[in-house]
This record gives C-alpha cells, structure tokens and sequence, in this order.
C-alpha cells in the first residue's frame, strides 16, 4: 500500500493546486468500477451511501464499519480515495487524532473532519482544535494527504453565513488544506467562502438542480462533490422500476440494456 498510497495523495494534492475538478461519491466497489471507467480523476466516500447500502440511516454505521469499507475502496482502485470521515468518530482532539491515524492506514488520499455531534456543532474553539489533531495525525504519517474542514451549521439550521465563514477560516488557519461547508449554494455566499479563505481550495456540494460545475469553476470552486446524491439516484431508480414491476407488471426499458 505504501508506494500506491503515496502517489495517490500526491496526485489528489496537485488535483487542488488549480482548476477544479469533480469528485464524485461511490458507495460500494460497483459504483465505483462505473465512475472509474468514466475517467474521473479521483472519487470519494459518502457516509449516506454507505449505510443506505447496508440498510441503515446515514451516520449509523459504526467506525470499524468505515474503516473496513475504505480499505476495501481504496484496495479496488488506483485513483486517489476521499474519505468522508464523518466527525472523527470521537468528540476530543486525542480521539479525533488516533482515528485519522487509522484512517490513513487504508491508503485514503484525504478525508474529512466534521465540525457538527448529532444536532449541535463543537464549540468553535474545540472544533479548531480537532481540526489541529487531524493536521497533525495525518502529517505523522503523509504531509502529501489532503485534510477537509468541513462545517455543518447550514444541514441543521444554522444558516448564518458568516459565521461558517469564521468556522472555515480558522479550520484553514489550523491546518485544513481545504474548507467544505454543504449546503450552501447561493452564488455570492460561495463566492464569498471562496475569497475568505483563499489561497486554500473550497469544495462544494451540489445541493440542487440548477447548480452547474462550469458556474462553480468561474466562482473560485476548486473541487464538486456529489455527496449522496449518486446513491438517492440509483435508489430512486430502482424503486420506480420495482413500483412498475409491482403496479404494471412490467420494467423500464433502461433494465434490459446490456443484459
């Protein structure tokens, strides 16, 4: 895993030094084999999607469960693997740290630190500390491996622009190589993250149908993530074509292509 791990995360390093790029969000090794053969460049985790496939809410599954689910990823592929890590897994800075040491050991290229426990996000100043013992987790084992602050205020209410902007700001003054802050999508509020933390690199969710990669690109956007949002689709998918095989005894044509 060595040599592999590092080229991965110097090659997802260079991914954030200009451009944008988009990132988008397997579930299991199939999703990942359709989005690799697609050319992207680099793919990343979805904690949603990962428990929807084992038929449990999003955050429920446990951190042995996760880890074992990114080594199995980051073993099937050569592309660097983000991972959506969640909160740490731990509410203190130590937990935060021996858990990103785990982390890194299945090779991920860079992974995620949630600023947010259940419905209430860490008082800022724990936060930036977590934020700190990630830096320095994922530096004792490769400086190259990309560290996500993410800020969670807008998913549960707390939609003040800016005070996320002062939450990525000092995650960007404590080590984050790159600020996340899901939800937002109004052009100007991510112009406005963009320009706030600059030089780091901001990633963006897209949170809904009118918003386009080109748009977030011109904004300052380094990198698009899909979230959950590949995972609801293919569940949708299906569950329309399981509710016309029920109510029409039929299925769409799109279920025979390539049987």
């Amino acid at each position: 895993m060595g040599e592999k791990a590092t080229a991965a995360r110097r090659a997802f390093r260079s991914l954030h030094a200009q451009g944008c790029f988009v990132l988008p969000n397997p579930w299991d090794i199939g999703s990942l084999r359709r989005l690799e053969a697609l050319g992207f460049p680099a793919l990343a985790s979805t904690s949603a999607g990962f428990a929807w496939s084992a038929g449990l809410d999003d955050r429920a599954m446990t951190r042995d469960a996760v880890l074992g689910h990114l080594r199995n990823v980051c073993a099937a592929t050569d592309l660097p693997v983000n991972a959506d890590y969640e909160s740490g897994f731990a509410d203190n800075p130590e937990g935060v740290a021996t858990n990103v040491t785990l982390a890194m050991a299945t090779g991920v290229a860079g992974l995620s630190i949630e600023d947010r426990t259940g419905d209430t996000l860490y008082e800022t100043a724990l936060a930036v500390e977590r934020i700190a013992a990630a830096r320095s987790a994922v530096d004792a084992v490769d400086s190259e491996a990309v560290l996500i602050g993410r800020s969670e205020g807008f998913l549960i209410g707390r939609t003040d622009l800016g005070q996320t902007i002062d939450r990525l700001v000092a995650y960007a003054e404590a080590g984050a190589d790159c600020l996340y802050a899901p939800g937002f999508s109004d052009p100007d509020d991510i112009r406005a993250i963009v320009r706030a933390v600059a030089p780091k690199s901001v990633n963006v969710l897209l949170a809904s149908p009118a918003m386009r990669v080109a748009d977030l690109a011109d904004s300052g956007v380094r990198r698009v993530s899909t979230g959950s949002r590949l995972a609801f689709a293919a569940w949708a998918g299906f569950e329309a074509a399981a509710r016309m095989l029920l109510e029409d005894g039929a299925l769409p044509a799109a279920s025979f292509k390539g049987a």
